[in-house]
């Protein structure tokens, strides 16, 4: 599933998506809110800091039964020019809590970034379902 996120409404356009591919693949409610907190944090990065991007949603299945769901947020927009304060509960350039992507990080199971300023934001997290 891709989402183009290019407006407000977009976001709800990706919740509603993921929510249906966690439904489908029984998902528990847990590891479901926790996967859609994620999209809508990565979908509201995208529409607030880049104005728009993409957020991709994949469904992995490893020879051995374990399934997961891998998100990926990418956007042509400033970047991140202190990955690692971006990172930290507390700190935000936007006025807001902070709590935005070490809350995405803490949620999920894998967690990687790749920011340029002026060339854009690269987020890819994976959550295995239980």
């Amino acid at each position: 599933m891709v989402i183009d996120i290019n407006a407000e409404k977009d976001i709800m356009k990706a919740r509603t998506g993921g929510r249906n591919r966690l439904r489908d693949m029984n998902a528990g409610a847990i590891d479901q809110a926790r996967v859609l907190s994620a999209i809508s944090e990565l979908a509201r990065n995208i529409y607030l800091y880049a104005g728009n991007g993409r957020l991709t949603l994949e469904i992995i299945e490893e020879p051995a039964g374990k399934r997961g769901v891998r998100l990926t947020a990418e956007d042509h927009g400033p970047g991140i020019s202190m990955v690692n304060k971006a990172l930290e509960k507390g700190y935000s350039t936007s006025g807001g809590l902070g709590a935005g992507l070490p809350g995405v990080k803490n949620m999920m199971d894998e967690f990687d970034i790749d920011s340029t300023p002026g060339k854009g934001t690269k987020v890819t997290v994976l959550k295995w379902i239980s």
